[in-house]
C-alpha cells in the first residue's frame, strides 16, 4: 500500500486520534507505525542530534542530552499524565499542530527541523516551515515524519520551559515560554533563542528581542531590554482559556521569567568553572 494512492491515517501513540474523532466513524484504513524500530530512539549524529518519530515523551524526559534540552525535557513533562507521555510520539505532537502543543516551543527554541519521507525521496524542513497553521502542516498526503533533527549547540547553552494554564497539571495551555541562552567567556550572550505558545496560530519566535538581548551581559539587568514592543510576532485571541490581552501580558511575564531561569543557570555554570566573571554589579532581578 502507497500513501499516495490511498488514503491512510496514520497512527503513533493514538492519544489525540481517536479523541478527535468524537461521533465520526475511524477512517478506512489506518497505518500503526509504533512498532517501526528505525521511527523510535533519540541519537547523537556528527550533525547535532536525531529524535526518532515514534519516540515518546518518556525517551525524551530519560535520554541523555546536555542542558540546551531541558526546556524540552520540562515540556515533556507537560504532556498530559505519565501513561501519555508514555505513550504519545513526538512527531504526532508535531503532525497535530494544536497552537497550545507543548513540544513545539522548546523544539523552535533548539532550531529543529523534520525529516519527510516519500516513495519520491526524502526532504528537511525547519519546523518554523512545517507548521502553517491550527491542525495544519506541510506534510503531503505520501509523506511520513521519519524524524526531528536539532543542530549542534553550543556546550554552554542553557534552557528552560514555563507553562500557564488554568490548574498545575493535566490541562492545556494558556501561554508557553521557551528560552534558550548562551554566552562567550566574558559573560556576554552570544545566542538567545525566545519562544511563545498558543498566543498565535501557531507557536513563534521572538526574534526582534533575541537581537536585543544578543551582546549583553548575563550579570546585567536584562529585563529593562524585554518590553512588549518587542512581542509583535504574537497574535493572541479571545477564547475560553484567557483573552488576547490577558495572554500578552502572561506572554510578557513568562518570557521574563524563563529567560531569567536560564540566565541564572548560565550564571552559575559560569562560576563553578570560574569563568565569565561579571564587573557590573546590577544583577537581573529573578522575578
Amino acid at each position: 500500500m502507497e500513501l499516495s494512492q490511498t488514503p491512510v491515517a496514520i497512527l503513533a501513540g493514538g492519544t489525540d486520534f481517536y479523541p478527535a474523532l468524537l461521533d465520526k466513524p475511524a477512517p478506512e484504513h489506518v497505518l500503526d507505525v509504533t512498532r517501526i524500530a528505525g521511527l523510535r530512539g533519540i541519537d547523537v549524529t556528527e550533525n547535532g542530534w536525531r529524535i526518532g518519530a515514534a519516540s515518546t515523551w518518556t525517551d525524551v524526559v530519560q535520554a541523555s542530552l546536555p542542558p540546551a534540552f531541558d526546556a524540552l525535557k520540562a515540556a515533556a513533562r507537560e504532556v498530559g499524565s505519565i501513561q501519555i507521555q508514555n505513550t504519545a510520539t513526538v512527531a504526532g505532537n508535531l503532525c497535530n499542530a494544536s497552537p497550545a502543543a507543548d513540544g513545539v516551543p522548546p523544539l523552535l527554541a533548539l532550531n529543529a527541523s523534520v525529516e519527510l519521507c516519500s516513495v519520491r525521496g526524502r526532504r528537511l524542513l525547519s519546523l518554523r516551515e512545517f507548521l502553517l497553521g491550527p491542525r495544519s502542516t506541510a506534510l503531503q498526503s505520501d509523506e511520513l515524519l521519519v524524524a526531528i533533527h536539532v543542530p549542534l549547540i553550543g556546550n554552554n547553552a542553557q534552557s528552560s520551559f514555563l507553562k500557564l494554564g488554568s490548574r498545575r497539571y493535566l490541562v492545556i495551555s494558556i501561554v508557553m515560554a521557551c528560552a534558550l541562552v548562551a554566552a562567550d567567556d566574558q559573560g556576554n550572550l552570544v545566542d538567545v533563542r525566545v519562544s511563545v505558545g498558543s498566543c498565535s496560530a501557531v507557536a513563534r519566535r521572538l526574534f526582534e528581542l533575541e537581537r536585543v538581548l544578543i551582546g549583553q551581559s548575563i550579570h546585567s539587568d536584562l529585563q529593562v531590554h524585554i518590553t512588549p514592543d518587542l512581542f509583535g510576532a504574537l497574535t493572541p485571541i479571545d477564547d475560553v482559556r484567557g483573552s488576547a490581552d490577558y495572554r500578552m501580558d502572561a506572554a510578557h511575564r513568562l518570557v521574563c521569567r524563563s529567560i531569567a531561569s536560564s540566565v541564572e543557570l548560565l550564571r552559575c555554570a559560569y562560576a563553578m568553572n570560574g569563568i565569565g566573571q561579571h564587573q557590573d554589579t546590577n544583577e537581573m532581578d529573578p522575578l
